[in-house]
Order: structure tokens, then sequence, then C-alpha cells
């Protein structure tokens, strides 16, 4: 069956589809991404603001009519941190069901710690053991461990590359002290949460999954996204010591001429890099494989596994 995940998230609203049935691996057939920034796209009160509400909804309709015209069968929509955390999170789902149709399941931060778990489980397989996953979105940063599909421990932190950068660096390029008070915010942030993971064994793999983990991937010299989803890409904690003051003295538009860095979020790579080292640096991490797979495969598989069941 052809579906076809929407993905209503802090950057962009992405329309993945794939054809899939149970038991086979989701092969994906068409990509549909509209940016959205909602972090820049609130009230001071976190509220989305009116603008913000009319550009998902513009954006949900298109996806609508791209699904159709791509012939998908079943539409799985789901939102992240952008409108899970938002003030008037509940106006905004309305609005959107009753102008497209389309009611979003609003995951909360441990499902999506848990349903990119399980993505990144099937990439790899049982043979990666242990696993810790490490995923930045634009509004948060999850945390999985486990060996099984379902992790032993899940939890999602309001680190998000978009989120940090619209809150706490507003300078392009940013003033050195709100680099330093970001780098501790965050550090802080991470090491409250150590402890619960730091109770299990060692993992056997490190997997970092997203478009930022990606991207600073690529500037750090693993293979271009041309050489195939198989190539192996890791990104090194020495690499981002020695990434992260570069970037931190760079405007943006230098940021996006780096190999793999898009124009859209070269503004945020800097947060988004100081939240990758330090939870390398936290978590005694060397190393972390980049998996191109993440939440949205998870959702698919979720659904298949369910398909499976009935």
């Amino acid at each position: 069956m052809r579906l076809g995940v929407l993905d209503v998230g802090s950057n962009t609203v992405h329309l993945l589809v794939v054809d899939a049935h149970p038991g086979a691996r989701p092969l994906p057939a068409y990509s549909h991404k509209t940016t959205l920034r909602l972090a820049e796209l609130l009230e001071p009160d976190g509220s989305i603001s009116a603008e913000g509400i009319d550009r998902i909804c513009a954006t949900v309709t298109e996806a609508l009519e791209v699904s159709e015209e791509k012939g998908v069968e079943a539409l799985l929509p789901f939102a992240t941190s952008a409108v899970r955390e938002a003030a008037n999170a509940e106006q905004v789902l309305d609005r959107i069901a009753t102008e497209t149709g389309v009611k979003l399941e609003v995951l909360s931060g441990a499902d999506e710690a848990r349903l990119t778990f399980l993505a990144v489980r099937r990439w790899f397989g049982w043979s990666a053991g242990r696993l810790l996953v490490l995923d930045i979105g634009g509004g948060s940063l999850e945390i999985a461990y486990g060996l099984d599909e379902d992790p032993d421990a899940a939890v999602s932190l309001p680190l998000g590359a978009g989120r940090l950068t619209s809150g706490r660096l507003p300078g392009d390029p940013p003033d050195p002290a709100d680099v330093r008070a970001l780098r501790r915010h965050v550090r802080a942030e991470i090491a409250r949460i150590v402890g619960e993971f730091n109770r299990f064994s060692k993992p056997d793999h490190v997997v970092a999954t997203s478009k930022t983990f990606k991207q600073l991937a690529r500037i750090a010299g693993a293979p271009r996204s041309a050489e195939g989803l198989y190539a192996r890409r890791v990104l090194s904690r020495a690499s981002l010591e020695e990434w992260v003051p570069k970037l931190a003295v760079m405007p943006a538009s230098e940021r996006a001429a780096l190999p793999g860095v898009s124009e859209g979020r070269a503004h945020q790579l800097l947060a988004g890099a100081l939240v990758a080292e330090a939870a390398l640096d936290l978590f005694a991490v060397t190393e972390a494989e980049i998996c191109p797979w993440a939440l949205r495969e998870g959702i698919i598989l979720r659904r298949l596994d369910r398909l499976r069941v009935v």
C-alpha cells in the first residue's frame, strides 16, 4: 500500500510518501517539504501566532493535495514539540481540523524518542546490541536507550536547534557571551538526565539521527548524500570540538556555503552543534553513527506492525 506520513514539525511540514507492506522495508516514493520555522512564529506567551496558524493550515492543505496526486491510500498525520508545547495548542489543532479535515496526532516527547528508537533498531538490526539514540529536532532533543525494539529509557528535552536559536542566539554571528551562556544551559539540561541512562550497561552502538546530525557529519567529512543510504557516516566528538568554535564566528551565509548545509537550516546549525557536542561529551561517547531513518520511519513501522497483527 502507499502510505503518506505528514510531519508538522518545528522547522518544516514534511510529507513522506512510501510504498510499504507488513514485513517489508518501506520504499520512499516521494518527498514534499515546506519550510515553516514555527519557533520564529511564537507570541511572547508561547502561543503560535495568527500568521503561524495560517501558514500551518496552508501547508497542510498543500501537502494533502500532493498526497492525493501521488495516490496515497492512508495518511498518517502527526505534530511534535512546536504544536505540543504551544499555549494555544488546542485552538491550533481545532483550526487545522476544521479547515483541512486533518486531525493531527500530537506525539509526546517520550513517544518521539520511542518511535525514533524503533526506526533505528529496525535499520541496524539486533546485531547492533544495546543502542543509545540521539535525535536533535527543531524543538527538542530526544534520547533513548535499549536492547529491544521498545527502549528501556526515553527522554525528551527542550533543546531543539530552532528553539534555542530563536530564543538564545539572536545575533548573526551571535555574541560570544550568548554562545557561552547557551553552552552552559545545554550542558546543565543534559547533565540532569545522564544518570537515568548510566544505570544501564554501556551501549554497544551510539546512533544519531536528524538533519542537524547529518549536516554536522557532512561538514566533518562524512560521505555525500549522493553516495547512497548505505554509505557509513559517523560524527566524532573530536570533529565537533573542532567545528563548534568555527561555526560560532560564522554568519549564517557562510555556514550555508559549507558542504551539506542547507540555507534554510544554516542559521540554527551552531545551536544544534552545541547540543550534539554536549550530548556526546556528557554521555562519554567518542563517535555516533548517522542513521538515515528517524521519526517518520518509526511512524510508518508502527502502522505496518499494527496491520500485521490484524
